[in-house]
């Protein structure tokens, strides 16, 4: 058998892995996206199922004003004494010198039950993971961050110990490692194999010098020997590999002692150093050498599209259905929103049974709350299709169709009114602003329609290019507004690199900045991607 990566295609970066019996279990990151923390479960390690969101009340995330590409970075799943332990960062501010992270930790018996309230942690710095020592003892990892404008921001690797019954953090943090010449060393995973402790790291920043770099000790407080033969996976040498960006592992073994490691990765769109799809999670056979360093099963650290997995236990094929005709009363979950605890201040699948029914709230560009209902683009060739009735009554009423990357990466069909123009369909194209999310109506894309009418909205996404069209109920389709570029709705638009961490939705969205919450229905959406 055989597994093709990214096994978790679109938006799903910083995978962290673990296995309870023949179950494997993969979490992943969603910045700004509610709920938090997106986890898969497979038997086969090909076929994945999301079976839970685990963040999903304001006790455990609640992120209204947290800037775009701030929130839930790089979850550490793990199992151990019977329940599963998930630790989390909630970012709070980005930019600048200073970063605002508290490191929480929450648990839970079942994967798909409620998580306890969190444990607050530390904010030294993000990516907290936990290690269960095997004499039972638990200990607490981090990078630590270091605001200090002569020093490196990555300062290194802490280490602490966890007590479980006191819920606390047990003496000082100690760092127990710098990082490799590739510096930028963050992500920490912690394991114990044969005679030695393992650290894996990521390094380079995540982005095209990505790398995950191995480092060894016989004792778990160091000192850590880097791996002399360098990364263990990274595409940072060859800008044409077809897996680029790839770094920030953790590893699993298999019942039979086999060895994984799961890693973020990215594919370009138009052949461009860019991500219009954000980082994505692959999978990787490794082995352990002879002298008992982890590496690839060939030695070479480039990652593969195709990853051999032994014959396990077959899990059934999980694919979200392509339609949804909001038939029930809650929202399936390959949907998210933004920021936000509190769905039921912007949506409802009661209010009018059968629509998926969104009340305006803030602006495109909100931290806030704002009235949007989105999946994640999955292929780089996509059709998105929706149909809404809306009927607004002045200007700064917005209801339509968005591919939404964040508050300054957006195009956006939407239907409002105005007084000389009555309704009418319209576009707002955001141009990646890197200092304001400015949004610039297209005058070309100004088209009149009905009161009184649904309105069939779609979006076709041809890689590099968008088209939106429209159409009443019983017409056909008509192109509306000139093609955009999606790749301006990238990780790399705008500020550049290391800049923005997600990747392209595809949204339903409601707006009344006049603050009087005139709702919009939405009667289906419809998403059929192939690459």
């Amino acid at each position: 058998m055989h597994v093709t990566n990214p096994f978790l295609p679109g938006f799903h970066p910083d995978p962290s892995i673990c296995r309870v019996g023949d179950d494997y279990y993969v979490a992943t990151s969603t910045f700004e996206w509610y709920p938090g923390v997106l986890i898969y479960h497979s038997t086969d390690l090909v076929h994945w199922r999301l079976v839970a969101r685990p963040l999903d009340r304001a006790e455990l995330l609640d992120m209204r004003g947290v800037p775009d590409s701030c929130g839930v970075w790089a979850p550490c799943l793990t199992h151990a004494d019977g329940q599963f332990w998930l630790c989390y960062t909630n970012t709070r501010r980005y930019d600048g010198n200073f970063k605002d992270t508290p490191n929480y930790l929450t648990t839970c018996a079942s994967i798909d039950g409620q998580w306890t309230d969190p444990v607050y942690l530390n904010a030294s710095g993000f990516d907290p993971s936990l290690f269960h020592a095997d004499d039972g003892r638990k200990w607490l990892t981090n990078m630590v961050w270091d605001h200090r404008a002569d020093r490196s921001f990555f300062r290194g690797i802490a280490l602490q110990q966890y007590d479980p019954t006191e819920k606390t953090l047990e003496g000082d943090a100690r760092l127990i490692f710098e990082g490799s010449s590739i510096g930028l060393t963050e992500g920490p995973h912690l394991y114990r194999f044969g005679d030695y402790y393992y650290l894996v790291t990521a390094e380079g920043g995540t982005s095209y010098g990505h790398a995950v770099t191995v480092a060894r000790s016989t004792q778990i407080e160091g000192p850590y020997d880097v791996d002399p033969a360098g990364p263990v996976i990274t595409s940072r040498h060859d800008p044409d590999w077809p897996l680029q960006r790839a770094g920030h592992g953790d590893l699993v073994q298999t019942p039979k002692g086999e060895l994984y490691m799961v890693h973020l990765c990215s594919r370009r769109s138009a052949g461009q150093r860019i991500s219009v799809l954000g980082r994505e999670a692959a999978i990787q056979r490794m082995v352990f050498t002879d002298d008992g360093w982890i590496r690839t099963v060939d030695g070479d650290p480039r990652p593969r599209l195709r990853t051999d997995v032994p014959k396990l236990s077959s899990s059934p094929s999980a694919r979200p259905p392509e339609h949804d005709d909001f038939d029930s009363p809650t929202l399936n979950p390959v949907f998210q929103w933004l920021r936000t605890p509190d769905f039921a201040a912007i949506a409802s699948l009661t209010a009018r049974p059968g629509f998926l029914r969104l009340y305006g709230r803030e602006s495109p560009g909100s931290w806030f709350t704002q009235g949007l209902v989105a999946r994640r683009q999955q292929h780089h060739r996509a059709l998105a299709e929706t149909r809404v009735e809306f009927e607004p009554e002045h200007f700064q009423q917005l209801a339509g169709l968005a591919c939404y990357y964040n508050a300054s990466k957006f195009h956006y069909l939407y239907v409002s009114r105005d007084d000389e123009r009555g309704k009418h369909l319209a576009i707002m194209s955001c141009a990646a602003d890197p200092s304001l999310a400015v949004s610039y109506p297209l005058a070309e894309a100004s088209v009149p329609v009905a009161p009184d009418r649904a309105i069939r909205m779609r979006a076709t996404i041809d890689d590099a290019e968008l088209q939106f069209a429209w159409a009443y109920d019983d017409d056909g389709w008509q192109d509306v507004g000139p093609p955009l570029d999606m790749t301006a709705l990238s990780d790399e638009a705008g500020l550049g690199e290391h800049t923005h961490f997600t990747g392209n939705f595809i949204a339903m969205m409601c707006s009344d900045v006049a603050g009087t919450g005139r709702h919009a229905d939405f009667d289906y959406f419809r998403y059929r991607g192939a690459d």
